[in-house]
Protein backbone atom coordinates (compact mmCIF):
# COMPACT_ATOMS: atom_id res chain seq x y z
CA UNK A 1 0.00 0.00 0.00
CA UNK A 2 2.75 2.48 1.01
CA UNK A 3 4.76 1.53 -2.06
CA UNK A 4 1.82 2.33 -4.40
CA UNK A 5 1.37 5.70 -2.70
CA UNK A 6 5.06 6.47 -3.24
CA UNK A 7 4.78 5.51 -6.91
CA UNK A 8 1.73 7.77 -7.32
CA UNK A 9 3.54 10.65 -5.64
CA UNK A 10 6.57 10.19 -7.89
CA UNK A 11 4.37 10.29 -10.98
CA UNK A 12 2.65 13.45 -9.76
CA UNK A 13 6.04 15.01 -9.00
CA UNK A 14 7.17 14.23 -12.52
CA UNK A 15 4.10 15.95 -13.95
CA UNK A 16 4.67 18.92 -11.66
CA UNK A 17 8.29 19.30 -12.80
CA UNK A 18 7.16 19.05 -16.41
CA UNK A 19 4.65 21.83 -15.72
CA UNK A 20 7.51 24.10 -14.78
CA UNK A 21 9.43 23.43 -17.99
CA UNK A 22 6.86 23.41 -20.81
CA UNK A 23 6.36 26.71 -22.60
CA UNK A 24 4.65 26.52 -26.02
CA UNK A 25 6.70 28.01 -28.85
CA UNK A 26 5.28 30.74 -31.10
CA UNK A 27 4.97 28.10 -33.84
CA UNK A 28 2.96 25.91 -31.48
CA UNK A 29 0.64 28.73 -30.42
CA UNK A 30 0.07 29.61 -34.08
CA UNK A 31 -0.74 25.97 -34.83
CA UNK A 32 -3.25 25.94 -31.98
CA UNK A 33 -5.07 28.92 -33.47
CA UNK A 34 -5.09 27.34 -36.94
CA UNK A 35 -6.44 24.14 -35.39
CA UNK A 36 -9.31 26.02 -33.76
CA UNK A 37 -10.05 27.82 -37.03
CA UNK A 38 -10.18 24.59 -39.03
CA UNK A 39 -13.03 23.21 -36.90
CA UNK A 40 -13.80 20.00 -38.87
CA UNK A 41 -11.66 16.93 -39.47
CA UNK A 42 -11.76 13.29 -40.55
CA UNK A 43 -10.77 10.46 -38.21
CA UNK A 44 -9.68 7.24 -39.97
CA UNK A 45 -9.64 3.91 -38.09
CA UNK A 46 -8.11 1.26 -40.34
CA UNK A 47 -5.53 -1.51 -40.31
CA UNK A 48 -5.12 -5.28 -40.17
CA UNK A 49 -8.14 -5.57 -37.82
CA UNK A 50 -10.38 -4.32 -40.66
CA UNK A 51 -10.07 -7.75 -42.29
CA UNK A 52 -12.22 -9.32 -39.57
CA UNK A 53 -15.05 -6.79 -40.04
CA UNK A 54 -15.83 -6.54 -36.34
CA UNK A 55 -14.28 -3.26 -35.27
CA UNK A 56 -10.79 -2.33 -34.12
CA UNK A 57 -11.22 -3.98 -30.68
CA UNK A 58 -11.75 -7.46 -32.17
CA UNK A 59 -8.44 -8.87 -30.88
CA UNK A 60 -9.39 -7.99 -27.30
CA UNK A 61 -13.10 -8.75 -27.62
CA UNK A 62 -12.56 -12.24 -29.02
CA UNK A 63 -9.43 -13.00 -26.98
CA UNK A 64 -7.46 -13.77 -30.13
CA UNK A 65 -4.00 -15.04 -29.32
CA UNK A 66 -0.97 -13.18 -30.71
CA UNK A 67 0.15 -16.15 -32.82
CA UNK A 68 -3.35 -16.41 -34.31
CA UNK A 69 -3.73 -12.68 -34.89
CA UNK A 70 -0.34 -12.56 -36.62
CA UNK A 71 -1.92 -14.40 -39.56
CA UNK A 72 -3.62 -11.16 -40.56
CA UNK A 73 -0.29 -9.91 -41.90
CA UNK A 74 -0.66 -12.55 -44.62
CA UNK A 75 -4.26 -11.51 -45.42
CA UNK A 76 -4.43 -7.72 -45.20
CA UNK A 77 -4.05 -6.50 -48.79
CA UNK A 78 -5.75 -3.11 -49.39
CA UNK A 79 -5.33 -3.09 -53.16
CA UNK A 80 -8.00 -0.41 -53.59
CA UNK A 81 -6.43 2.04 -51.14
CA UNK A 82 -6.19 5.41 -52.88
CA UNK A 83 -4.86 8.25 -50.74
CA UNK A 84 -6.03 10.84 -53.26
CA UNK A 85 -9.61 9.55 -52.99
CA UNK A 86 -9.50 9.61 -49.18
CA UNK A 87 -8.23 13.18 -49.12
CA UNK A 88 -10.67 14.16 -51.86
CA UNK A 89 -13.63 12.80 -49.88
CA UNK A 90 -12.47 14.70 -46.80
CA UNK A 91 -12.01 17.95 -48.72
CA UNK A 92 -15.41 17.63 -50.43
CA UNK A 93 -16.98 17.19 -46.98
CA UNK A 94 -15.45 20.49 -45.85
CA UNK A 95 -12.89 18.82 -43.60
CA UNK A 96 -9.60 20.65 -43.02
CA UNK A 97 -7.49 17.92 -41.42
CA UNK A 98 -7.18 14.13 -41.19
CA UNK A 99 -6.27 12.12 -38.09
CA UNK A 100 -5.02 8.73 -39.25
CA UNK A 101 -4.49 5.59 -37.19
CA UNK A 102 -0.77 4.91 -37.48
CA UNK A 103 -0.91 2.23 -34.78
CA UNK A 104 -3.94 1.04 -32.81
CA UNK A 105 -4.17 -1.14 -29.70
CA UNK A 106 -3.39 -4.32 -31.66
CA UNK A 107 0.06 -2.84 -32.30
CA UNK A 108 -0.12 -3.07 -36.11
CA UNK A 109 1.81 -0.22 -37.77
CA UNK A 110 0.40 1.36 -40.93
CA UNK A 111 3.83 2.58 -42.00
CA UNK A 112 7.23 1.08 -42.81
CA UNK A 113 8.54 1.19 -39.27
CA UNK A 114 12.02 -0.15 -38.60
CA UNK A 115 11.05 -1.01 -35.00
CA UNK A 116 8.73 -3.95 -35.72
CA UNK A 117 7.91 -6.59 -38.33
CA UNK A 118 4.20 -6.30 -37.46
CA UNK A 119 3.52 -3.68 -40.15
CA UNK A 120 1.74 -2.98 -43.42
CA UNK A 121 4.86 -3.28 -45.58
CA UNK A 122 5.13 -6.96 -44.58
CA UNK A 123 1.63 -7.72 -45.89
CA UNK A 124 0.93 -8.74 -49.50
CA UNK A 125 0.26 -5.03 -50.09
CA UNK A 126 3.91 -4.15 -49.26
CA UNK A 127 3.38 -0.36 -49.53
CA UNK A 128 3.63 2.33 -46.85
CA UNK A 129 0.06 3.66 -46.44
CA UNK A 130 1.11 6.56 -44.22
CA UNK A 131 3.68 7.74 -46.75
CA UNK A 132 1.06 7.82 -49.50
CA UNK A 133 -1.46 9.61 -47.29
CA UNK A 134 1.11 12.12 -46.00
CA UNK A 135 2.26 12.95 -49.53
CA UNK A 136 -1.33 13.43 -50.68
CA UNK A 137 -2.26 15.57 -47.67
CA UNK A 138 0.72 17.83 -48.30
CA UNK A 139 -0.15 18.00 -51.99
CA UNK A 140 -3.79 18.94 -51.38
CA UNK A 141 -3.20 21.27 -48.43
CA UNK A 142 -4.78 18.94 -45.86
CA UNK A 143 -3.35 18.90 -42.32
CA UNK A 144 -2.29 15.45 -41.10
CA UNK A 145 -2.46 14.23 -37.50
CA UNK A 146 -1.20 10.82 -36.39
CA UNK A 147 -3.18 8.71 -33.91
CA UNK A 148 -0.80 6.59 -31.86
CA UNK A 149 -1.81 3.94 -29.31
CA UNK A 150 0.04 3.94 -26.02
CA UNK A 151 -1.15 0.46 -25.11
CA UNK A 152 -0.40 -2.72 -27.03
CA UNK A 153 -2.20 -6.10 -27.02
CA UNK A 154 0.45 -7.66 -29.27
CA UNK A 155 3.87 -6.88 -27.80
CA UNK A 156 5.21 -8.68 -24.74
CA UNK A 157 7.32 -5.74 -23.55
CA UNK A 158 4.16 -3.67 -22.92
CA UNK A 159 3.24 -3.98 -19.24
CA UNK A 160 0.18 -6.09 -19.94
CA UNK A 161 0.26 -7.62 -16.44
CA UNK A 162 -1.20 -4.42 -14.96
CA UNK A 163 -3.19 -3.45 -18.06
CA UNK A 164 -6.96 -3.62 -18.00
CA UNK A 165 -7.38 -4.92 -21.56
CA UNK A 166 -5.73 -7.48 -23.82
CA UNK A 167 -5.72 -10.13 -21.08
CA UNK A 168 -6.65 -12.96 -23.44
CA UNK A 169 -3.97 -12.63 -26.11
CA UNK A 170 -1.73 -15.36 -24.75
CA UNK A 171 1.35 -13.41 -23.67
CA UNK A 172 3.45 -15.13 -20.99
CA UNK A 173 6.87 -13.49 -21.32
CA UNK A 174 7.65 -10.94 -18.60
CA UNK A 175 7.16 -7.35 -19.77
CA UNK A 176 9.96 -4.82 -20.12
CA UNK A 177 8.56 -1.33 -19.60
CA UNK A 178 11.78 0.60 -20.27
CA UNK A 179 12.20 -1.28 -23.55
CA UNK A 180 8.61 -0.50 -24.53
CA UNK A 181 8.98 3.23 -23.78
CA UNK A 182 12.11 3.33 -25.94
CA UNK A 183 10.24 1.49 -28.69
CA UNK A 184 7.52 4.15 -28.66
CA UNK A 185 10.07 6.95 -28.73
CA UNK A 186 11.77 5.36 -31.73
CA UNK A 187 8.47 4.98 -33.59
CA UNK A 188 7.42 8.55 -32.84
CA UNK A 189 10.80 9.76 -34.08
CA UNK A 190 10.14 7.94 -37.37
CA UNK A 191 6.70 9.53 -37.71
CA UNK A 192 8.08 13.00 -37.11
CA UNK A 193 11.17 12.77 -39.29
CA UNK A 194 10.21 10.65 -42.32
CA UNK A 195 6.79 11.99 -43.32
CA UNK A 196 7.11 15.75 -43.62
CA UNK A 197 4.99 18.09 -41.56
CA UNK A 198 2.83 16.30 -38.99
CA UNK A 199 0.28 18.66 -37.45
CA UNK A 200 -0.35 16.63 -34.33
CA UNK A 201 0.04 13.39 -32.37
CA UNK A 202 -3.21 11.99 -30.96
CA UNK A 203 -2.46 9.55 -28.12
CA UNK A 204 -4.89 6.94 -26.80
CA UNK A 205 -4.71 4.13 -24.26
CA UNK A 206 -3.56 5.83 -21.05
CA UNK A 207 -6.71 4.55 -19.36
CA UNK A 208 -5.50 0.94 -19.75
CA UNK A 209 -3.25 1.46 -16.75
CA UNK A 210 -5.83 2.99 -14.41
CA UNK A 211 -7.43 1.05 -11.57
CA UNK A 212 -10.74 2.79 -12.17
CA UNK A 213 -11.37 4.91 -15.25
CA UNK A 214 -14.36 6.59 -13.60
CA UNK A 215 -12.22 7.92 -10.74
CA UNK A 216 -10.82 11.05 -12.33
CA UNK A 217 -8.28 11.44 -9.53
CA UNK A 218 -6.77 8.01 -10.17
CA UNK A 219 -3.06 8.10 -10.98
CA UNK A 220 -1.73 5.71 -13.61
CA UNK A 221 -0.13 2.49 -12.36
CA UNK A 222 2.88 3.10 -14.61
CA UNK A 223 5.05 6.06 -15.47
CA UNK A 224 4.31 6.83 -19.11
CA UNK A 225 7.33 9.17 -19.32
CA UNK A 226 5.14 11.86 -20.86
CA UNK A 227 7.66 14.55 -19.98
CA UNK A 228 10.26 12.82 -22.16
CA UNK A 229 7.83 11.82 -24.92
CA UNK A 230 6.18 15.23 -25.20
CA UNK A 231 9.56 16.98 -25.16
CA UNK A 232 10.76 14.67 -27.94
CA UNK A 233 7.75 15.50 -30.12
CA UNK A 234 8.02 19.26 -29.61
CA UNK A 235 11.77 19.17 -30.23
CA UNK A 236 11.37 17.31 -33.53
CA UNK A 237 8.48 19.49 -34.76
CA UNK A 238 7.75 22.51 -32.51
CA UNK A 239 4.42 23.26 -34.21
CA UNK A 240 3.19 19.68 -33.77
CA UNK A 241 0.21 19.60 -31.40
CA UNK A 242 -0.20 16.90 -28.76
CA UNK A 243 -3.44 15.50 -27.43
CA UNK A 244 -4.06 12.54 -25.16
CA UNK A 245 -7.42 10.77 -24.99
CA UNK A 246 -6.95 9.89 -21.32
CA UNK A 247 -10.42 11.22 -20.35
CA UNK A 248 -8.75 13.45 -17.74
CA UNK A 249 -7.90 17.12 -17.42
CA UNK A 250 -4.93 17.86 -19.73
CA UNK A 251 -1.45 17.58 -18.29
CA UNK A 252 1.47 19.91 -19.10
CA UNK A 253 2.85 19.41 -22.58
CA UNK A 254 -0.53 18.77 -24.21
CA UNK A 255 -1.80 21.32 -26.72
CA UNK A 256 -5.48 20.49 -27.15
CA UNK A 257 -8.06 18.54 -25.17
CA UNK A 258 -9.90 15.59 -26.73
CA UNK A 259 -13.42 14.43 -25.86
CA UNK A 260 -14.64 11.02 -27.04
CA UNK A 261 -18.24 10.69 -28.29
CA UNK A 262 -19.39 13.63 -26.16
CA UNK A 263 -19.40 17.40 -26.26
CA UNK A 264 -17.00 19.14 -23.84
CA UNK A 265 -18.14 18.76 -20.25
CA UNK A 266 -20.83 16.20 -21.12
CA UNK A 267 -20.77 12.55 -20.10
CA UNK A 268 -23.49 10.56 -21.83
CA UNK A 269 -21.12 7.73 -22.80
CA UNK A 270 -18.98 7.24 -19.69
CA UNK A 271 -15.90 8.57 -21.49
CA UNK A 272 -16.51 12.23 -20.60
CA UNK A 273 -16.96 14.30 -17.49
CA UNK A 274 -13.43 15.73 -17.37
CA UNK A 275 -13.08 19.42 -16.55
CA UNK A 276 -12.94 21.56 -19.67
CA UNK A 277 -9.58 23.29 -19.99
CA UNK A 278 -8.58 26.56 -21.63
CA UNK A 279 -6.78 24.63 -24.39
CA UNK A 280 -8.32 24.21 -27.87
CA UNK A 281 -11.00 21.51 -27.75
CA UNK A 282 -12.02 18.63 -30.00
CA UNK A 283 -14.89 16.14 -29.95
CA UNK A 284 -14.60 12.89 -31.91
CA UNK A 285 -17.55 10.80 -33.05
CA UNK A 286 -18.42 7.83 -35.27
CA UNK A 287 -20.69 7.78 -38.34
CA UNK A 288 -22.39 4.61 -37.12
CA UNK A 289 -21.57 2.96 -33.78
CA UNK A 290 -18.12 1.66 -34.72
CA UNK A 291 -14.68 3.15 -35.16
CA UNK A 292 -13.09 0.41 -37.25
CA UNK A 293 -14.87 -1.38 -40.10
CA UNK A 294 -17.84 -3.35 -38.76
CA UNK A 295 -19.75 -5.19 -41.45
CA UNK A 296 -22.93 -5.62 -39.36
CA UNK A 297 -23.17 -2.07 -37.97
CA UNK A 298 -26.03 -0.43 -39.87
CA UNK A 299 -26.81 2.29 -37.32
CA UNK A 300 -25.72 5.16 -39.57
CA UNK A 301 -26.16 8.72 -38.35
CA UNK A 302 -28.29 10.92 -40.57
CA UNK A 303 -26.92 13.93 -42.43
CA UNK A 304 -28.99 16.12 -40.12
CA UNK A 305 -27.51 14.56 -36.98
CA UNK A 306 -23.95 14.94 -38.26
CA UNK A 307 -24.42 18.59 -39.25
CA UNK A 308 -26.08 19.46 -35.95
CA UNK A 309 -23.21 17.76 -34.11
CA UNK A 310 -20.72 19.95 -36.01
CA UNK A 311 -22.74 23.04 -35.08
CA UNK A 312 -23.11 22.08 -31.43
CA UNK A 313 -19.38 21.38 -31.15
CA UNK A 314 -18.60 24.81 -32.62
CA UNK A 315 -21.03 26.33 -30.11
CA UNK A 316 -18.97 24.73 -27.35
CA UNK A 317 -15.82 26.18 -28.97
CA UNK A 318 -14.71 22.70 -30.07
CA UNK A 319 -13.59 21.09 -33.29
CA UNK A 320 -15.51 18.08 -34.61
CA UNK A 321 -13.53 15.00 -35.67
CA UNK A 322 -15.80 12.63 -37.60
CA UNK A 323 -14.66 9.04 -38.06
CA UNK A 324 -14.75 6.70 -41.03
CA UNK A 325 -13.71 3.04 -40.86
CA UNK A 326 -12.63 2.07 -44.39
CA UNK A 327 -13.11 -1.50 -45.59
CA UNK A 328 -10.10 -3.85 -45.63
CA UNK A 329 -9.60 -3.29 -49.36
CA UNK A 330 -9.01 0.42 -48.65
CA UNK A 331 -12.40 1.70 -49.84
CA UNK A 332 -14.45 4.14 -47.79
CA UNK A 333 -17.88 2.52 -47.84
CA UNK A 334 -20.64 4.21 -49.81
CA UNK A 335 -22.84 4.98 -46.80
CA UNK A 336 -20.08 7.13 -45.34
CA UNK A 337 -19.16 8.74 -48.65
CA UNK A 338 -22.78 9.71 -49.38
CA UNK A 339 -23.26 11.32 -45.97
CA UNK A 340 -19.98 13.20 -46.21
CA UNK A 341 -20.90 14.51 -49.66
CA UNK A 342 -24.19 15.90 -48.31
CA UNK A 343 -22.43 17.41 -45.29
CA UNK A 344 -19.97 19.05 -47.68
CA UNK A 345 -22.77 20.76 -49.60
CA UNK A 346 -24.09 22.23 -46.34
CA UNK A 347 -20.61 23.34 -45.27
CA UNK A 348 -20.02 24.96 -48.65
CA UNK A 349 -23.12 27.08 -48.15
CA UNK A 350 -22.85 27.69 -44.40
CA UNK A 351 -19.20 27.08 -43.50
CA UNK A 352 -18.61 30.75 -42.74
CA UNK A 353 -20.69 30.24 -39.58
CA UNK A 354 -18.34 27.45 -38.44
CA UNK A 355 -14.79 27.97 -39.76
CA UNK A 356 -12.72 30.49 -37.83
CA UNK A 357 -15.47 31.05 -35.27
CA UNK A 358 -15.37 30.74 -31.51
CA UNK A 359 -18.06 29.44 -29.17
CA UNK A 360 -19.07 29.50 -25.53
CA UNK A 361 -20.67 32.91 -25.91
CA UNK A 362 -23.97 31.70 -24.43
CA UNK A 363 -24.99 28.86 -22.13
CA UNK A 364 -26.58 25.81 -23.81
CA UNK A 365 -30.11 26.43 -25.07
CA UNK A 366 -32.89 24.05 -26.07
CA UNK A 367 -33.30 25.88 -29.37
CA UNK A 368 -29.63 25.74 -30.38
CA UNK A 369 -26.35 27.59 -30.02
CA UNK A 370 -24.29 30.55 -31.22
CA UNK A 371 -20.87 31.11 -32.79
CA UNK A 372 -18.95 34.36 -33.25
CA UNK A 373 -16.30 35.68 -35.63
CA UNK A 374 -14.99 39.19 -35.10
CA UNK A 375 -18.12 41.41 -34.97
CA UNK A 376 -20.48 38.82 -36.44
CA UNK A 377 -22.63 36.48 -34.36
CA UNK A 378 -24.40 33.48 -35.87
CA UNK A 379 -27.52 32.10 -34.20
CA UNK A 380 -27.95 28.41 -35.04
CA UNK A 381 -31.58 27.44 -34.41
CA UNK A 382 -31.50 23.64 -34.40
CA UNK A 383 -34.84 22.98 -32.67
CA UNK A 384 -38.20 24.73 -32.64
CA UNK A 385 -38.12 27.46 -29.95
CA UNK A 386 -40.44 26.99 -26.99
CA UNK A 387 -41.93 30.42 -27.72
CA UNK A 388 -42.55 30.67 -31.51
CA UNK A 389 -42.81 34.47 -31.34
CA UNK A 390 -39.29 35.30 -30.12
CA UNK A 391 -36.01 34.00 -28.71
CA UNK A 392 -34.62 35.70 -25.63
CA UNK A 393 -30.84 35.74 -25.17
CA UNK A 394 -29.91 37.14 -21.76
CA UNK A 395 -26.15 36.84 -22.36
CA UNK A 396 -26.17 38.98 -25.52
CA UNK A 397 -25.68 42.56 -24.33
CA UNK A 398 -23.47 43.91 -27.16
CA UNK A 399 -25.23 46.39 -29.45
CA UNK A 400 -26.58 44.92 -32.71
CA UNK A 401 -26.63 47.01 -35.89
CA UNK A 402 -28.47 44.51 -38.10
CA UNK A 403 -30.08 41.07 -37.93
CA UNK A 404 -31.05 38.96 -40.92
CA UNK A 405 -31.70 35.42 -42.04
CA UNK A 406 -28.43 34.15 -43.50
CA UNK A 407 -30.00 32.21 -46.38
CA UNK A 408 -32.51 34.57 -47.95
CA UNK A 409 -31.21 37.84 -46.47
CA UNK A 410 -34.57 38.47 -44.77
CA UNK A 411 -34.24 41.18 -42.11
CA UNK A 412 -35.10 40.09 -38.58
CA UNK A 413 -36.60 42.38 -35.95
CA UNK A 414 -34.89 42.58 -32.59
CA UNK A 415 -35.03 44.54 -29.34
CA UNK A 416 -32.24 45.04 -26.83
CA UNK A 417 -32.87 45.82 -23.19
CA UNK A 418 -30.67 45.74 -20.07
CA UNK A 419 -31.81 42.20 -19.31
CA UNK A 420 -30.81 40.89 -22.74
CA UNK A 421 -31.75 40.65 -26.41
CA UNK A 422 -35.06 39.62 -28.01
CA UNK A 423 -34.94 38.13 -31.53
CA UNK A 424 -38.40 38.13 -33.12
CA UNK A 425 -39.32 35.15 -35.29
CA UNK A 426 -42.18 36.74 -37.27
CA UNK A 427 -42.28 35.27 -40.75
CA UNK A 428 -39.26 33.01 -40.20
CA UNK A 429 -39.70 29.56 -41.72
CA UNK A 430 -37.51 27.15 -39.79
CA UNK A 431 -35.06 24.99 -41.71
CA UNK A 432 -35.22 21.30 -40.80
CA UNK A 433 -31.50 21.17 -40.01
CA UNK A 434 -30.33 24.65 -38.99
CA UNK A 435 -31.93 28.07 -39.29
CA UNK A 436 -29.11 30.60 -39.19
CA UNK A 437 -29.63 34.23 -38.21
CA UNK A 438 -26.68 36.60 -38.60
CA UNK A 439 -26.29 39.39 -36.06
CA UNK A 440 -23.90 42.18 -36.99
CA UNK A 441 -22.50 43.91 -33.90
CA UNK A 442 -21.69 47.60 -33.76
Amino acid sequence: MKRSILISLSVLLGLYLNAQSYTPTPENLGARKDFQDNKFGMFIHWGASSVLGAGEWVMNNRNIKVDEYTRLVQIFNPQNFDAAKWVGIAKAAGMKYITFITRHHDGFSNWDTKQSDWKITNTPYHKDALKQLADECHKQGMKLFCYYSLLDWYRSDYQYETGRTGKGTGRTEKSNWEHYINFMKAQLTELLTNYGEISGIWFDGHWDQLDNDQDKKQVSKVNWHYDEIYKLIHSLQPACLISNNHHLTPIPGEDFQAFEKDLPGHNTTGFGGASVSALPLETCETMNDSWGFNITDRNYKSVKKVIQYIVKAAGYNANFLLNVGPMPDGTIQQEFADTLKAVGKWMQQNGQTIYGTRGNIISPKDWGTMTIKNKTVYMHILNKPENPAFIFIPELKEKISKAFLLNGNKEIKFKQQPEGTFIYMDGVVLDDIDTIIQLDLK
